[in-house]
Formats: structure tokens, C-alpha cells, sequence
């Protein structure tokens, strides 16, 4: 892995498109008060799943377009008020083509209020030979916030010549109540390195996943729970507190992208059982 850089390489051409959703609490339940859903972005309904938190509002997020493209620059900002909770997930994994000499960009902004809790849990991304994207998270959290962030990566040459990616570069930063900067994580991984025998992540690994559960550790599942679950839907996985007391993060590993998007659940649940206090639903897709 090397340090992450977005001084160079951006976007030169494609869509340049920014969703907004902004959730409230208000009688009794946590409404989707704002929503800014432009093409290639698509948006469900909020849905109340959880007996147990009716107030728990949940929504899936879609794109409309088959996919990431050369030149995109997709940006999400995804707010909860205070008090409100709200999870956003995806309906499947999104697909990166190849994006030729213009890479791709992701950008979310992700603001949680004074005793709010969010989630957002993607699907993993698919990178097709070529595709090369920079994905950068920015989190703040208020006064007794609690948040979740799981997604993951896997890749897949449609022509089985074993073609690598190009690269993915991520950056998530997390900053406190006072805008300290509390967790940095930043890295750059080129296809080539992940593929054949020599790769990085070891034999028969074909994706890998990250997560972060922010918040106090009384609120927060341990790194051995976290672990356990993973090992047990197929995923080697380390889990450790992240800098400044921010929460825990978890690093997984496992054959294809499904057993990733099975392990960003098992996070999730447990995520929500220790900050919650209840078992969620399954999140169907």
C-alpha cells in the first residue's frame, strides 16, 4: 500500500453529479427531510424495518446508469440531525469500468448530529480491467454521535484473462465534536498487485473490505466479537481501536465480493446490537 494522492490524476472528463440526503427526527420516527437525487443516483422510499426501533429509518441507494464511468465525479453528502438515526445502503454492488486516462472520483460527506446514529454499508465495488478510482470519505461527529462505515472491493475480468484494475486510492478522515481530526486511513493498491499468485492479499483471495464503528467503546461491539462474526460468514478478519478513542476498525478478507457483502452485514448487525441495543432485520436485496 502507498499513501494516498489526489494531487494528481483527477478527473478530466464525465459526470460531475452530487446527491444530498438529510434526515430528521420528528414524531417519533426519522424522516428524509431533504433529498437531492440527480442521475446516475436513485433513491428508494425510507423504510421502517425494525420492530424494536421503528424510528430507525432505512433507505437504499441506487445508481441508475449501469455503473461507474471514465471521468465520473460522484459526490453523496449524507447528514442526520440530532437524535435522528438513519441507515443508507446499497441494492447491489456497482461496477467500475474502465476509465481509460480519466480516473474516477467518489467523494461522501458524512455529518452525524448530537446523539444521532448512522450507517452507511455499500456493497462492494467491482473494478473492471482499467478502472482506476479515488474514493474519498470525510466523517464528523457530534456530542455522543455514533456511526457505522462498512464497504468493500472485489475485481473481474469479464474476459477471464486475468486483466488487473489499474488502482483505487481511499482516503476517510474522522473528525470530533471539535473538528479535531480523530482517525486517518489512507492508502493506494494497483490491481497488478492483487493479482496471480504474488498477490498481496495471498492465494485464493479475490476481495477484501474495511470497516469503522465510531464511537465510545462502551458502545461499541469488541474487536474479538467483530472477528468471530467475520470468521464465521467466511472472511479473515483483524479488528483494533482506532486513534483517540474514535471506535474500532475492522479489516477483512475473503474469496469473492459476496462473502464480503455477507461480512459488511455481519458488522452492521453487531454494530447496531452494541450501539442499539436491539437485533436488526435483515436488509433484504
Amino acid at each position: 500500500m502507498k499513501p494516498a494522492d489526489y494531487a494528481s490524476g483527477e478527473a478530466a472528463a464525465g459526470r460531475h453529479r452530487r446527491a444530498e440526503l438529510v434526515f430528521a427526527r420528528g414524531g417519533g420516527r426519522s424522516a428524509l427531510v431533504r433529498q437531492v437525487s440527480p442521475y446516475p443516483f436513485h433513491t428508494t422510499r425510507p423504510f421502517a424495518l425494525d420492530r424494536a426501533r421503528p424510528d430507525l429509518a432505512t433507505l437504499y441507494l441506487q445508481s441508475a446508469s449501469g455503473g461507474v464511468y471514465r471521468g465520473d465525479v460522484l459526490d453523496l453528502a449524507f447528514t442526520v440531525k440530532d437524535g435522528a438515526a438513519a441507515h443508507v445502503t446499497s441494492q447491489a454492488a456497482t461496477v467500475v469500468h474502465d476509465t481509460g486516462a480519466a480516473r474516477a472520483r467518489q467523494t461522501t460527506d458524512i455529518a452525524i448530529g448530537a446523539g444521532a446514529f448512522g450507517a452507511l454499508t455499500l456493497d462492494p465495488l467491482i473494478l473492471f480491467p482499467g478502472a482506476e478510482l479515488g474514493v474519498r470519505t470525510r466523517v464528523d461527529l457530534a456530542e455522543g454521535a455514533l456511526a457505522i462505515l462498512a464497504d468493500g472491493v472485489a475485481w473481474h475480468d469479464f474476459a477471464g484473462r486475468d486483466r488487473p484494475f489499474r488502482s483505487l486510492t481511499s482516503e476517510v478522515a474522522v473528525y470530533g465534536p471539535d473538528g479535531r481530526l480523530l482517525a486517518l486511513d489512507r492508502s493506494t493498491v494497483d490491481g497488478a498487485d492483487l493479482i496471480g499468485p504474488a498477490s498481496l492479499l495471498g492465494a485464493g483471495m479475490g476481495a477484501y473490505g474495511s470497516a469503522m464503528l465510531l464511537g465510545p467503546a462502551e458502545k461499541l461491539p469488541s474487536a474479538d466479537a467483530l472477528e468471530q462474526a467475520l470468521e464465521a460468514v467466511g472472511c479473515r478478519a483483524g479488528a483494533s481501536p482506532l486513534p483517540n478513542g474514535a471506535g474500532v476498525g475492522v479489516r477483512m478478507l475473503a474469496a469473492n465480493g459476496g462473502r464480503i457483502a455477507t461480512g459488511v452485514e455481519a458488522i452492521f448487525n453487531l454494530g447496531v446490537a452494541a450501539m442499539l441495543g436491539f437485533a436488526p432485520a435483515r436488509r433484504r436485496k
